[in-house]
């Protein structure tokens, strides 16, 4: 039996039919419960931020069970940065600052956390290369918030610029092998990339994304740009 059937008659939430990203599955439940509180979807986000600064503020102390405690609660916001955007639209609250807001959030943690890691590793290490990683992995973070930011307001003052209804439904299937490869590092990497640092932090090496974020972050900017320049809406 459907405990929520009767809770929510006026809102109909389809369930995520593909497996990834499993970050989707656990919002599906969560949307259901925090739908029927008065909390608004920007202090959904303000939560999810909170929980990502905590989950970064582990993995600064440097030890395996602060690791899987930041990763659990890095998955608890990711978890809640994809149901502040499903509880906007189920109760039409969708808004231009809800979300500048909510891109803001995604940047805090994850700079947060790679700085937040590359010290970590730094102070059990004694290697001061792991925070330089960090720091670098932050940088490409934080270009391409720039990107972002700097992207958006060029095309809001193109004169035949599409509505964000327009871009919600807009969907473009990848039609070459430049477009899958945006695709997939974009959209499947990014979403379950909370899941991927709990694994390797159940393991003690969550140390190795301070290379790979290292340069990442820097080829995540540079795709975004092709992204953009090719049709792709985040």
């Amino acid at each position: 039996m459907d405990l929520f059937a009767k809770s929510l008659p006026d809102y109909s939430l389809p369930r995520p039919t593909q497996l990834f990203p499993l970050t989707r599955h656990l919002s599906w439940h969560l949307t259901r419960f925090l739908i029927r509180t008065p909390l608004t979807p920007n202090q959904v986000t303000a939560l999810s931020m909170i929980a990502g600064l905590a989950g970064a503020w582990c993995f600064a102390l440097g030890t395996r069970g602060a690791g899987v405690t930041g990763g659990l609660l890095l998955i608890l916001c990711y978890t809640l940065d994809n149901c502040d955007g499903e509880i906007a639209r189920l109760k039409k609250l969708s808004s231009e600052w809800g979300a500048h807001f909510d891109d803001l959030v995604d940047w805090l943690v994850d700079g947060a956390f790679f700085a937040a890691l590359g010290y970590g590793v730094w102070q059990a290490t004694g290697e001061i290369l792991w925070l330089w990683l960090g720091l670098a992995a932050t940088a490409g973070a934080t270009i391409d918030y720039i990107v972002d930011i700097v992207l958006y307001a060029k095309a809001k003052n193109e004169p035949e610029q599409k509505s964000r209804e327009e871009e919600a439904t807009d969907v473009r299937k990848p039609e070459d092998a430049l477009d899958w490869a945006i695709y997939i590092f974009h959209k499947l990497s990014r979403a379950d990339f909370c899941v991927i640092v709990f694994v390797l932090a159940l393991v003690d090496v969550v140390w190795v994304l301070l290379p790979l974020g290292a340069i990442g972050a820097q080829v995540y900017w540079i795709t975004d740009l092709f992204k953009r320049a090719r049709g792709w809406h985040t």
